[in-house]
């Protein structure tokens, strides 16, 4: 079988990662594309929705993977509050098919959920899960990574503000942060709706969470992915995920 082959244009271009109908620079963000973000934007769920926030959308990764899997009806909002990121985002979008579909708001979302009047149907987050002072290699990434930015008590106020009464919260965390943020999400009122297990490899723990909390009760739909097979080559779950959107797949 041929395998698709990427523009010669996208070919050369080191600053970002080539997607089938897309591609995201990524060299001015302290987070770059990886796999977290593309869990969350080819897994979080997509039917009925009328409009989508991404809190913290970094490169715009996750807000443009929605748009490809949404209807030309769906508007995107997507909150930055580093200003690298943000523009680096509003390019993304600006290049892709969908720019008339999602707006980048260079803010941070304390402030956007105090006057933001709209109500979303899908909230989308791939939020800071460090505790502050657990240094990384950059200070950027430190600020990206920790919760000193964002902690997630704040993070989930924010999303009962803004999110419609049968709306869905969705997140990617490690597991720990995870089972951490469940946990205080019911505490605060939210029902689970949503969870994905995610391991490295099939015979190996999940160390990875897709959770989608909800305001209101209701069925809850589990799986378990593993990303990798134990000879190292993708697994079919994980192919047919991301088939829409990864090149060589």
């Amino acid at each position: 079988m041929s395998q698709q082959q990427p523009p010669a244009r996208a070919m050369l271009r080191k600053d970002g990662f080539t997607f089938k109908q897309f591609f995201v620079a990524h060299d001015r963000c302290a987070m770059k594309v990886g796999t977290d973000g593309v869990l969350l934007g080819a897994c979080a769920p997509v039917a009925g929705v009328r409009r989508v926030l991404d809190i913290g959308c970094g490169s715009g990764l996750i807000a443009l993977m929605l748009a490809q899997r949404t209807p030309e009806n769906v508007q995107i909002d997507a909150v930055e509050l580093e200003a690298s990121a943000a523009a680096q985002a509003q390019e993304n979008v600006d290049a892709s098919p969908w720019k008339a579909r999602i707006s980048v708001h260079p803010q941070d979302i304390v402030s956007w959920s105090e006057q933001c009047d709209k109500r979303y149907s899908l909230i989308v987050s791939n939020p800071p899960f460090f505790a502050p002072g657990m240094a990384s290699s950059s200070a950027a990434r430190d600020t990206a990574r920790s919760t000193a930015t964002l902690d997630h008590p704040t993070l989930l106020r924010c999303a009962a503000q803004l999110t419609e009464e049968e709306g869905l919260f969705c997140v990617v965390l490690p597991a720990e942060a995870g089972e951490a943020l469940i946990a205080l999400a019911k505490a605060e009122g939210w029902h689970l709706r949503f969870r994905y297990d995610v391991a490295p490899y099939a015979q190996r723990p999940p160390n990875r969470l897709v959770v989608g909390l909800s305001p209101v009760a209701g069925e809850v739909v589990q799986a378990r992915l593993a990303i990798r097979d134990e000879d190292k080559s993708y697994s079919a779950d994980w192919l047919s995920l991301v088939k829409d959107f990864y090149l060589f797949r």
